[in-house]
């Protein structure tokens, strides 16, 4: 018991108290009412573990059935069971004896009869590789000097083994010196209670109120138009909501979090889609970049929206309810088509109702992560809030018909790419496609911001407006390190680099210099330059902030990816909103 403790193992008890030793050192049978409370204990056990091993034999008879197909059935896909008493019938019911089976939640069984004899030489490497080690330590070791033996009679472990030695008789070995006795442990000094100042930290807390207070007057007081005041309160109320959401996301189901944040996140399709325009073919280069940003976005939404499908999956028991949520697709086709009518004949506040609408599904399908029971309805929530979110800006840009044409294509096509990449991923590397995906993300937001601006550089007409020049900066700056970082990301996960952290020995001021540099550039094209100037600007921070996000995620170590993903995610979340400013 003591041996398995130190290993960091705990005993599992059954709330049931039955002798369980036999004769001969075996497990006797027990009782109907051990087995049903142990029955109890075991299921439980069955959804938390990825490997069982069984031993439990009886002398000529059945070995008793300890793990049922329903126990069985409750364990995680690619977990491993390895039957020991498979020569009596086993103690799991999916075993089959002499034979590795998978079932069909996944779970491979071993029912090996001949395991002794499959561990023959791993078990005599093993001991002889104890009793080599032993031996160097007993002398060859001892004196450190070439050619040199000496028993080392220092060693406890050595000399209570040793019997004769050159025809002395060494055994028993002297008793080992008494320790001295502990020193007395010192009484520490009482200490005499702080009393808690409780006014302190009203007081405290009243300070920070008012800070947030004074912060809140002074961006109304800088707040240069209504619509910038309209969209900082929207910003807040849905910092704070995304805040409790993902607060109540159960733990288990934080990868799948990080999939389907990742595929709303693809909703740079809706800035993309407000550059697009010239009909079949882009006619600018702004034109140009608002489609390839759809299309990549597109593809980080449909491809996104599967992985995260599939993630989810890998929770689903067999003994589950059927699950019909294609009938949720009627109410959401209905909307989008009932609101393209309404728009149609000049009901034009219904965008505004259906953009409200596509957020609260966006926020319900994170939401519905916070237990496995409604996860795959937060999924579908979140996709229905997407498909909500490009109806309403389809309903809004006022295209020709060439240019709608050129976005079926794009969709179409986009889409298809997506799922193609999702149908050739397996279980194992979901997160790194994710990361993959994310990577579009910031490419798209970039290629947004830079054709947001070549629009702005080419209308004489429109006046200054440093509000929408650092949201330009701010976007582009994100989205480099957020489209680098990302593919550093899915690299050091699939293998393609090392996962070591990159050390290099100016990291540190290599990325303040790169940060500066950055922020110097966003702050020059902040007071409206040449249009030249503006564009170099642009176009440095693009590089650098694209060079800082590689350097960054490469000097994290591999195990940390997964967190790495999450907070790029958050990245491309700040993106979105300086595109909305």
């Amino acid at each position: 018991a003591e041996q398995a403790e130190s290993l960091g193992a705990t005993f599992l008890k059954v709330d049931y108290e039955e002798a369980g030793e036999g004769a001969g050192g075996y497990a006797k049978e027990m009782s109907a009412e051990w087995h049903a409370a142990a029955r109890a204990m075991l299921r439980k056990q069955c959804e938390e573990v990825d490997v069982i091993i069984t031993t439990a034999l009886i002398p000529g008879k059945q070995a008793p059935t300890m793990f049922t197909k329903e126990m069985i059935s409750k364990m995680k896909r690619g977990s491993v069971t390895v039957d020991l008493a498979a020569q009596n019938g086993g103690n799991i019911e999916t075993t089959v004896k002499d034979k590795v089976i998978v079932t069909d939640n996944g779970v491979t069984c071993i029912g090996y009869t001949d395991m002794n004899s499959r561990l023959a030489s791993v078990s005599s490497t093993l001991f002889a590789n104890n009793q080599m080690k032993f031996l160097l330590s007993a002398g060859p070791l001892t004196t450190k000097v070439k050619g040199e033996y000496l028993i080392d009679h220092a060693d406890e472990a050595v000399r209570g083994m040793l019997v004769l030695e050159k025809g002395k008789l060494m055994w028993p070995p002297p008793m080992p010196a008494t320790p001295p006795p502990p020193p007395p442990k010192a009484v520490p000094e009482a200490k005499a209670e702080v009393p808690v100042d409780y006014e302190a930290i009203y007081r405290a807390n009243a300070t920070n109120a008012s800070i947030a207070a004074a912060s809140i007057l002074a961006v109304g007081a800088v707040s240069p138009t209504p619509a910038f005041s309209s969209m900082f309160t929207v910003f807040t109320l849905s910092t704070t909501i995304g805040y409790q959401v993902v607060w109540g996301v159960a733990p288990a189901l934080h990868s799948p979090l990080m999939a389907v944040t990742n595929a709303i996140s693809g909703v740079t399709a809706l800035g993309g889609m407000h550059l697009m325009g010239g009909g079949l073919l882009p006619s600018t280069s702004a034109q140009a970049l608002g489609a390839v940003a759809t299309g990549m976005s597109i593809v980080n939404i449909v491809g996104g929206s599967l992985v995260t499908k599939k993630m989810l999956d890998h929770f689903k028991r067999p003994t589950d309810p059927p699950e019909f949520y294609e009938y949720y697709g009627v109410p959401v086709a209905g909307m989008a088509a009932g609101y393209f009518l309404g728009n149609a004949m000049g009901f034009k506040e219904m965008t505004t109702t259906v953009e409200t609408a596509a957020a609260l599904l966006c926020v319900g399908g994170i939401a519905g992560l916070a237990t496995q029971k409604t996860a795959r309805l937060g999924n579908t929530s979140g996709v229905a809030g997407i498909s909500l979110g490009l109806a309403a800006t389809l309903g809004g840009v006022h295209w020709d018909m060439g240019t709608y044409a050129q976005f079926a294509a794009i969709a179409g096509g986009s889409g298809a790419l997506g799922t193609a990449i999702y149908s050739r991923v397996d279980p194992t590397s979901l997160p790194q496609t994710v990361a993959a995906f994310h990577s579009l993300v910031g490419l798209a937001a970039m290629f947004t911001a830079i054709g947001d601006y070549t629009n702005l550089i080419a209308d004489a007409s429109l006046a200054y407006d440093p509000v929408r020049l650092c949201s330009v900066g701010f976007a582009t700056a994100i989205g480099g390190v957020t489209f680098t970082g990302s593919l550093i990301a899915f690299a050091k996960l699939n293998g393609n680099l090392s996962s070591a952290a990159l050390k290099l020995p100016v990291r540190d001021a290599l990325n303040a210099s790169l940060a500066a540099a950055t922020f110097a550039s966003m702050a020059i094209l902040a007071t409206g330059p040449s249009p030249g100037l503006g564009l170099f600007c642009l176009g440095t921070n693009a590089v650098l902030s694209s060079v800082m996000g590689l350097h960054l995620v490469h000097s994290i170590g591999g195990a940390d990816m997964p967190v790495v993903i999450t907070v790029l995610n958050s990245y491309s979340g700040w993106a979105l909103c300086a595109e909305g400013f």
